[in-house]
C-alpha cells in the first residue's frame, strides 16, 4: 500500500493498489468509507457528464473473483482496525470507519454475482465484528433483475442501505446528465422498486452547466417528483444533495461549474419543504 493521505478531493480507487476494494473520506458518509469496485474495466450503462472514471465506456461489470474480493476486504478491514492505515492515511478528524459502499467505476448492480458479493461483505463485517451500515450507490436501472433483489433482501436484512441517483426528473437533463434516455415515469418506477426492497435514501448532484445553474423548470419537476413519492408514501428515508467537489474525466466537463454555496443552500431549502430529511454536502 501507498503513503499517500486521503482527501475528500481524492477518491483514487487504486490508492490501496487492489482490484477490488479501495477506501475514500466520503463527505456524505463522514469519515472513512470501504469502497467495493465491482467495475474494475470502467464499464456503466450510463454516462454522467461528472463521473470521475478515467477511459468511461458503455457496458457491464465483468465476471467477479468472489475469492479475491473476500481477501482483499479482510486485508483492508484487518488494516483499518488494527493497523497502521488509519494514522498513516487518514486525516486525524476523519479517522472513523462509517461503512462500507459497492459503488466504484461503473453500476455495481450489472454484476451478475451481485447477491454472492452482498454475502461476503456481510459475513465478513460479522467476522469482524462492525456494526457499520452496507450501503449500494446505484443507478437503480437493474433494480428488476432477480440477483439483485435477492442482494437488495440480504442488504435490508442486515442494516443496509441504497443510495439511487436521481440527478433530474426531465427527459432533456436525465439525458445531458446521465447520459441516457429515460423518462420519470420509468424513473420513479425505479425508485419505487428499490424502496419498497430496502431502506433508500435518493442521492441527487447538482452543477452548472455552461455557467447557467438547474433552470426553474428542472428545480421545479425535481421537488413535484419528491413531493408525489411523499404523498404516495413511498418510503424514501431522505435527501442526499452534493455538488462537484473532483473534477470530471468526461468530455462533457468542459461544461460543468461548481454552484455557490448560497445558491445550494437555498435549493436545500426548497428541497426540505417537500417533507423529506435533507443532507447538504457542498
Amino acid at each position: 500500500m501507498t503513503n499517500q493521505l486521503l482527501s475528500i478531493h481524492n477518491h483514487d480507487r487504486d490508492a490501496v493498489d487492489m482490484t477490488y476494494v479501495y477506501p475514500v473520506i466520503s463527505r456524505r458518509a463522514g469519515g472513512v468509507s470501504v469502497g467495493v469496485n465491482l467495475n474494475p474495466n470502467n464499464a456503466c450503462n450510463w454516462h454522467c457528464a461528472y463521473c470521475q472514471v478515467p477511459n468511461l465506456v458503455r457496458g457491464v461489470a465483468p465476471a467477479i473473483d468472489l475469492q479475491l474480493l473476500r481477501s482483499e476486504l479482510s486485508t483492508m478491514l484487518e488494516d483499518i482496525q488494527s493497523g497502521t492505515f488509519m494514522a498513516e492515511r487518514v486525516p486525524a478528524a476523519c479517522r472513523k470507519l462509517c461503512d462500507i459502499a459497492i459503488s466504484g467505476n461503473g453500476e455495481p448492480t450489472s454484476c451478475t454475482a451481485f447477491d454472492q458479493v452482498v454475502s461476503v461483505i456481510v459475513e465478513l463485517t460479522q467476522q469482524f465484528g462492525l456494526s457499520i451500515p452496507l450501503r449500494l450507490i446505484s443507478n437503480g436501472s437493474y433494480v428488476h433483475k432477480a440477483h439483485v433483489q435477492r442482494g437488495l433482501v440480504q442488504m435490508a436484512e442486515h442494516g443496509g442501505e441504497v443510495w439511487i441517483k436521481v440527478d433530474s426528473v426531465t427527459d432533456a437533463g436525465i439525458l445531458r446528465l446521465n447520459g441516457i434516455k429515460l423518462d420519470a415515469v420509468r424513473l420513479r418506477q425505479q425508485v419505487e422498486a428499490v424502496a419498497k426492497t430496502c431502506p433508500t435514501w435518493i442521492q441527487t448532484c447538482m452543477v452548472g452547466w455552461d455557467g447557467q445553474p438547474p433552470s426553474e423548470h428542472e428545480i421545479t419537476a425535481y421537488t413535484n417528483f419528491l413531493t408525489a413519492l411523499k404523498l404516495n408514501g413511498i418510503p424514501i428515508r431522505g435527501i442526499l444533495l452534493y455538488g462537484l467537489a473532483r473534477p470530471s474525466l468526461q468530455d462533457e466537463a468542459v461544461h460543468l461549474t461548481a454552484l455557490d454555496n448560497v445558491w445550494m443552500q437555498l435549493t436545500a431549502e426548497r428541497i426540505r419543504k417537500t417533507g423529506f430529511q435533507m443532507k447538504l454536502s457542498v
